[in-house]
């Protein structure tokens, strides 16, 4: 289907600097199914671990100086690894990446959820599972160190990620945690049941540990102060964007689009009920209809699977699908914090590609209107497509721009276009799913001036004032005041800066989500700085670029091929947001 491209100087040196990074990371070898780590071990989060890391950082961005490209994906190679590894330096040097801690993507959630993605089905799958989990103790004890090592040389620990974050090192050191259930599911096949039984009581006593450590010595030094303010937040926007923003301008274009969802929201509301319905009644309406229901776990996955296959085998006019793609498989996640996410594949697709749910505990109804969107994003034609595949393209790029180089902006800026071109195509045209598609935008456009509003200090207004009434939004259903569900003041309006307590009246009142799972989209945003605004910045830029792409056509007196694009799109891999432009254009 595509040529293989022989092999450059550019590629040697980005697959050498991929085989470094893979040995210094047995979990990245789980993930991606390359290298040669010891499966039975994990990430050294010391300090010693992380000087390791830099310094292959550094090597590498040496060894490029005075390379030139041979071709067009030696030009993507060598901007992404002087765009990545620079960051990687700063962000060391500024003492960021020193024991990263947040309630979603740090090494107290990394240790956890890597053996998710281990194999489960064999004895010898088990005995592996068994002596990993031997090694959880000396990860941990690593990052504690690291902890400690960063309360000397900061930046600061915000206090409410301390606390979450030994609330779920708590929840993984009980008896219903994911080290318990491992022994649980493990009975059976596990050569050595006690070896898996004692490895796990190990792993929970060393995140007991992990929680005291959280809760008796970081947190009486951590700040109660959740934004990072504008010098930090920039360079977490550069990490997850690729590219520079004006954030004033970003923070003014969301509040623009979140009156422009609202209006939509409301139309179909009353197409949906007829006039004086309003938002918030029509979604309690639409989760009380039996067509939109599923009940269970069980139902929700052979839902997912069922939605994933249908999309796969409707994408194929719009895209190529090789065979190794042909397979994506539904999974209920053994952890409870209400995530739902994409693993790709093993690098031979041994592994498939796989949508994972984390259902919170006494949760077990779940609308489809509302979470079909979410099989498009997370599988097809959203991650899936790209970076199932990217793997695919092992004759056209090298192993670190198949497997290594993620940029968020990028990445969840294609799912977020995925979901919009799905109802392009006539994918929901149902208005209950329409209206979970909006539903969606609302959500990622809501938490961009949360994200923005906290971090870079912006004016919170009449969200400020905590006088006990209900706001008119689709959430918090109150009595009618102001400020309106959509009535987001400018970042320089008069009144307070957002905070945590503005940040969740806003979003009760704009995101129609069960308030367990918004509770931790909140903790996300205010420990993840930049992360959450990557979604629908990246979206934008993808529609400016296919736009180009079709008004180029068009000048030249062609039809646009979408299916074209789209391919042309994909074989770049996942790049930073300025080389896409530069690639495209």
């Amino acid at each position: 289907m595509y040529n293989t491209r022989p092999f450059t100087k550019l590629d040697a040196i980005a697959e050498a600097y991929f085989s470094q990074t893979l040995a210094l990371s047995p979990e990245a070898v789980t993930a991606t199914g390359l290298g040669t780590a010891d499966q039975a071990t994990l990430d050294d989060y010391s300090p010693e671990g992380n000087a390791a890391r830099l310094d292959v950082a550094r090597r590498t961005l040496a060894e490029l100086a005075g390379q030139e490209p041979e071709d067009l994906q030696d030009r993507v190679t060598l901007a992404g690894l002087r765009e990545r590894l620079g960051l990687d330096v700063e962000m060391a040097e500024a003492g960021e990446s020193t024991a990263p801690l947040n309630v979603i993507e740090s090494p107290a959630q990394s240790i956890r959820d890597i053996f998710d993605s281990m194999p489960q089905d064999s004895a010898a799958d088990w005995e592996l599972i068994a002596r990993r989990l031997g090694a959880v103790r000396g990860a941990v004890d690593g990052y504690i160190t690291s902890l400690r090592e960063r309360l000397t040389t900061g930046p600061a620990f915000p206090l409410r990620q301390v606390e979450r974050v030994a609330e779920q090192a708590d929840v993984a050191a009980g008896e219903h945690g994911a080290f318990a259930s491992l022994v649980h599911r493990g009975a059976r096949l596990a050569p050595h049941p006690d070896l898996l039984e004692r490895n796990a009581g190990a792993a929970r006593e060393a995140y007991a540990n992990l929680g005291r450590v959280l809760r008796e010595e970081i947190a009486p030094h951590a700040t109660e102060q959740d934004g990072v303010g504008e010098e930090r937040y920039a360079l977490y926007s550069r990490e997850f964007l690729g590219t520079e923003v004006n954030f004033r301008d970003t923070y003014e274009w969301a509040r623009a689009e979140l009156a422009r969802i609202d209006a939509e929201q409301q139309a179909i509301a009353r197409e949906l009920y007829g006039e004086g319905v309003g938002v918030g009644e029509a979604l309690s309406r639409l989760d009380a209809e039996a067509r939109y229901q599923l009940h269970g776990v069980d139902a929700l996955r052979d839902w997912l699977q069922r939605s994933a296959d249908e999309a796969l085998a409707a994408v194929r006019p719009y895209f190529d699908v090789p065979e190794p793609m042909a397979r994506i498989q539904a999974m209920i996640a053994p952890s409870n914090s209400g995530g739902i996410y994409y693993t790709g594949p093993t690098d031979d697709f041994s592994r498939p590609g796989r949508i994972w749910w984390s259902v919170p505990d006494g949760v077990d109804t779940f609308s489809t209107w509302q979470e079909r969107t979410t099989v498009y994003h997370e599988g097809v034609p959203g991650h899936h497509m790209q970076l199932g595949f990217t793997t695919f393209l092992r004759g056209e790029l090298n192993a670190w721009r198949r497997q290594g180089y993620w940029v968020s902006g990028h990445g969840e800026g294609w799912a977020l276009y995925a979901e919009q071109l799905m109802s392009e195509l006539g994918f929901q045209d149902d208005p209950g799913n329409r209206m979970g598609v909006l539903d969606s935008e609302r959500l990622r456009t809501a938490r961009i001036i949360v994200d923005m509003g906290v971090h870079l200090g912006f004016s919170a207004g009449a969200w400020a004032d905590d006088d006990g009434a209900g706001f008119s939004g689709i959430g918090a259903g109150g009595a009618q005041a102001r400020p309106g569900a959509a009535d987001v003041p400018a970042a320089s309006a008069p009144g307070p800066a957002w905070d945590h307590d503005s940040a969740w009246r806003f979003l009760r009142a704009n995101v129609a989500m069960n308030p367990s799972f918004l509770t931790f989209e909140l903790d996300r945003y205010l420990g993840w700085p930049a992360q959450a605004s990557s979604y629908k910045i990246g979206q934008h830029t993808w529609l400016e670029l296919r736009e180009e792409a079709r008004r180029s056509a068009v000048a030249r007196g062609e039809s646009f091929d979408l299916k074209d694009w789209h391919m042309k799109a994909l074989r770049l891999g996942g790049v930073g947001l300025d080389i896409l432009k530069k690639a495209l254009q």
